[in-house]
This record gives structure tokens, C-alpha cells and sequence, in this order.
């Protein structure tokens, strides 16, 4: 999920930064600081927003870096529990595949692909036995976060597509063509019963 979160910290400006504006080198100060950064607290840095308060900057002796108190506003992205996420899958494995969903890589274990039996085929597909529905590099999908971990530093993301209105997007499309056929052959039925109980 995308946030933008308001920040108050002490931002050490560093002396390649001196002969710019003060604005100017706190903002390049901050987008080195975060942009790219992740935690566990705030997830993925993208990008700084803008700077809304720098209070008077102090040196301390020995550093020869300026020290700003600034508030300041950065989005973010972070993963979490149950949250739905669309993405493209990056790559295909013999135990799963990888979708790039915002800034991360989720992984989506071949078991928790679709409800079939699923093995990887020799052209590079995760392949459903009795649906014949696969899964290919580039496809998009919407997936369910069932797991995060922050153990070693980068989060390690696991999704899932098992559940209903989840997997490869033409999937939902052709289900939702097969519903709206199932709907329309309902109504039909419907009115000729009614016309033939008008006779």
C-alpha cells in the first residue's frame, strides 16, 4: 500500500552540499538519505514530496557536516497482510514464480498458483493439469499477501492466487464473459417460461 508520511528529523547535510541554496541541499541530502531505502518501519522510500519546515542549522565541532532540523513529506510503499496486489510476473521457476508488484518482488509458491495440479513445462510455463490455464513471463495478475518477512533486510514477500477473483488477469476476464453468458442463457429461460405461462 502507498502512504505519504510526514517526517521530522535531523538531516546532516554533507559539505558537497555547501554552495547550494539551504532548500536545495536538504532536499538532494534527503532524496541520498531515502529514495531506495527500506525499512521495516516504513517500508520502501520512493520519493521525498516536499520540505515544509528547516529550522537554523547547527555544525558540531569535528563533523564539518550542517546539522537542519526539517519537516519534510516522503511516499512510500508497504507490504501488508491480506492487502491485494496487481503485478507482472518476472519470472517463472520450478517452484513458483516471482511478480514485481510497486518497487518489490513478491514470490508465489507453484501450490498457491491456481487450484490444479501445476508443474512447470518445457517452454518455461507454470501449467495447470485439468484447466489448462498457465501462467508466462509478462503476464499480469492479482495476487493476496499471505506473508511478509523483514529477516534479512530486503522483505521477502509471499502471495498467493489460489483464492477466488485472483491470478492472471485474462482469467477474470474470461470468467466474468462465462458468468455474463450463464446470466443472459438464465434470462431467456426465465422469459420463455413467462411467456409460455401467459398462454
Amino acid at each position: 500500500m502507498f502512504y505519504i508520511l510526514d517526517v521530522e528529523d535531523h538531516v546532516r547535510v554533507e559539505p558537497k552540499h555547501f554552495g547550494l541554496p539551504t532548500n536545495e541541499a536538504i532536499e538532494r541530502q534527503l532524496k541520498e538519505n531515502f529514495i531506495g531505502s527500506i525499512t521495516k518501519e516504513f517500508g520502501y522510500a520512493i520519493a521525498v514530496l516536499e520540505i515544509n519546515e528547516i529550522d537554523e542549522g547547527v555544525i558540531i565541532p569535528g563533523d564539518g557536516a550542517a546539522y537542519y532540523n526539517t519537516k519534510f513529506k516522503i511516499l512510500v510503499w508497504k507490504p501488508e497482510l491480506h492487502e491485494l496486489v496487481y503485478g507482472t510476473l518476472s519470472e517463472i521457476t520450478n517452484f513458483g514464480a516471482f511478480i514485481q508488484i510497486g518497487p518489490a518482488r513478491g514470490m508465489v509458491h507453484i501450490s498457491q498458483t491456481m487450484e490444479d495440479y501445476v508443474s512447470l513445462s518445457k517452454t518455461g510455463t507454470l501449467s495447470g493439469k485439468s484447466t489448462k490455464r498457465s501462467l508466462g513471463k509478462g503476464d499480469d495478475c492479482l495476487a493476496r499477501v499471505v506473508a511478509i518477512s523483514y529477516k534479512a533486510g530486503i522483505p521477502k514477500i509471499g502471495l498467493t492466487m489460489r483464492q477466488a477473483g485472483l491470478g492472471e488477469i485474462k482469467w477474470m476476464e474470461e470468467e466474468k464473459k462465462k458468468k455474463d453468458a450463464a446470466t443472459k442463457k438464465a434470462v431467456k429461460k426465465s422469459e420463455k417460461k413467462t411467456k409460455g405461462n401467459k398462454k
